[in-house]
């Protein structure tokens, strides 16, 4: 019986990937590990589980039978673990998370990071990507995402924080050309706008009632990547729209100051999402709680 569990989460893994070389970068194997562990699950119930061919694998039959069983079985042993780990205080196993890269980067890792040295037994496997992962599917324990969540089928949420946006200058920029002191007067300034091919991202600013006024002073210099936006903003190059995390340290420094500070800044939702399970495991729920309890003083200069 010992032998005919040996290598059912890497044949689930195999299926849930649709490829042994993404199940075997999962799963921290080789890509020759994983086909060996199937070809010996293969020889041990005397069955053919894949169809090979050179571009694809499919279920057999059989396979497809196996698989569903072998799903029910992990999810049940998955459980069990989890009600175990309810009952300790220190998180153990890896915590797999997906994040926003410059989010990611400045904001989350670091608190996981002092997460982890609190409890020696968590391992952190971190993927910084602004691609929006499938949780499920690529095997995350947890995703932190900005902005509207969209679909989310499957999958729990919490809020875990708010970025606040302000707009911002260098003093030698506003010494040049003046501080704004108005809407109207920023389509009299020199912008630094964040911009993909195709798509533009204009200043929003909440309003009383209705949606927020959206505003897109006058710009030529337009980039995709919001580190290049401080340090373009910082050189003097023009006014920028960026989230206060990003630039509080360059305004504590006098590096970077506040435009138009009296008004409502717009405010980001941040959000922890994580797959449904009847049991929350600990090193997931104790990530969360951090992240919660951190977080929202980044929102702030």
């Amino acid at each position: 019986m010992t032998d005919m569990l040996n290598g059912i989460d890497v044949f689930v893994a195999a299926v849930d990937a649709r490829s042994f070389a993404a199940a075997a970068a999962r799963l921290n194997l080789s890509r020759s590990a994983v086909g060996k562990t199937i070809a010996r699950m293969e020889a041990r119930l005397g069955v053919r589980l894949f169809h090979r061919t050179t571009r694809t694998q499919n279920l057999t039959e059989d396979g497809q039978i196996f698989y569903e069983r072998c799903q029910r079985a992990l999810e049940e042993v998955r459980t069990g673990a989890a009600i175990l780990e309810s009952g300790r205080r220190e998180a153990v196993g890896r915590l797999r998370v997906t994040m926003p890269v410059l989010f990611g980067r400045r904001c989350v890792a670091p608190v996981l990071a002092r997460l982890a040295q609190q409890h020696p037994k968590l391992e952190l496997e971190l993927n910084f990507s602004d691609r929006l992962a499938d949780v499920v599917e690529d095997g995350f324990d947890l995703a932190i995402r900005n902005g509207p969540i969209g679909d989310a089928g499957g999958l729990m949420q919490r809020r875990i924080g708010l970025q606040r946006m302000a707009v911002c200058a260098a003093p030698n920029y506003l010494q040049r050309h003046g501080t704004p002191m108005a809407l109207d007067d920023l389509q009299r300034h020199e912008a630094i706008l964040y911009a993909r091919p195709g798509q533009i991202r204009p200043w929003l600013f909440p309003q009383d009632h209705g949606k927020p006024l959206e505003v897109l002073p006058p710009s030529r210099l337009r980039l995709d990547d919001l580190a290049a936006m401080s340090d373009a903003v910082a050189a003097g190059y023009g006014l920028a729209w960026l989230p206060c995390w990003l630039i509080r340290e360059r305004v504590h420094k006098g590096e970077l100051v506040l435009v138009l500070p009296e008004l409502p800044r717009l405010l980001i939702e941040s959000h922890a999402l994580w797959p449904q399970s009847p049991h929350l495991p600990l090193r997931v729920r104790l990530a969360v709680d951090a992240l919660a309890a951190e977080l929202p003083a980044s929102a702030e200069i």
